[in-house]
Parts: C-alpha cells; structure tokens; sequence
C-alpha cells in the first residue's frame, strides 16, 4: 500500500511546472503599449508637464555641469553633474534632470537618488540632435528646483548642428 502513496520526483517536478504555467497565463495584463511621454514636444512643454508653475532658481552655486562645449559626436555626448548637498533624510537631492532643449524629445534622462546614495552625483553619455542649451535641473527632497545650462555646438560630423 505504500507503494501506491509514493510520488515520484518527476510527478512533482511536472505538476509545480503545470501549476507556474497556469499561473503566468492568468496573470497576463493586456497587451503591453510604448509610453509616449515627451514626443515632439518642445522644452516649455516639458518643462510645464514635469514642473508645473514651480519656480526654477539659479543653481550656479551648488550644481556643477561638466559637458564638452563642443561634441564632435552628438550621438556620445559625456555629461556629468554633482550637486553640493548635504544627502540626509531630512535634506537630500531626489531626482536630477538633463534636458536638451533642440532635442526632439527634451528630456534626456531623469536620475532619482536617496539619501543612501551618499552624494549627489549623475553621469551618462546623452544624444544631442543640434547644437543648443543643455540643462540640469536638480529637484531637492523639499520640492526646491535649481538649475543650470550650459551651450553645446554640434559638430557637422554629429547628429546634426
């Protein structure tokens, strides 16, 4: 009679994979859609979707914007920002925004930090369609904005410019 009860490894093995691959297909969503956040938009546009009415203070002071002012490829455009402050839970920087206003789709990047991270610090090689102003945008945990720009010229050899 024990012989009946008995289960093999492969019975087990079979019916926990039967049981995933019901599971999964219950759980499906419906079909999965492209996002279309900030198509053909310009920077205004952008600026108010992301921002809304909030002002945008000068942040020469604490944001350091490090791009070439000239970028021989704008498909590589090296870009870095660190932001001077404190990274505390009661102070800290929560997201750092690059835009780029001649691109068609301004926005570049978005980096969201925590105050785990240690320092305020970003950097990624961006595309940059022609030559124009590229912003970072630095929003504190407090809601403060502040902001820098800095000209880039794209070289006849790049994406455009």
């Amino acid at each position: 009679m024990t012989e009946d009860l008995l289960v093999t490894r492969r019975t087990v093995l079979r019916t926990l994979g039967a049981l995933a691959a019901a599971s999964l297909v219950a759980g499906v969503p419906g079909t999965a859609r492209a996002q279309a956040l900030g198509q053909n938009e310009s920077v205004q546009e952008a600026m108010k979707r992301l921002f809304g009415d909030k002002p945008i203070k000068d942040g020469a002071a604490l944001i350091k914007l490090e791009l070439p002012l000239i970028a021989e490829n704008g498909a590589v455009v090296p870009v870095s920002v660190s932001v001077d402050s404190p990274m505390t839970p009661a102070s800290h920087v929560k997201y750092i925004y690059i835009v780029a206003d001649k691109n068609r789709i301004p926005v570049v990047t978005r980096v969201t930090l925590a105050p785990e991270a240690g320092r305020a610090f970003m950097g990624a090689n961006i595309r940059l369609g022609e030559s124009g102003d590229v912003r970072a945008i630095v929003e504190q945990s407090d809601g403060t904005l502040l902001q820098v720009k800095r000209e880039v010229k794209v070289t006849v050899g790049g994406c455009g410019g």
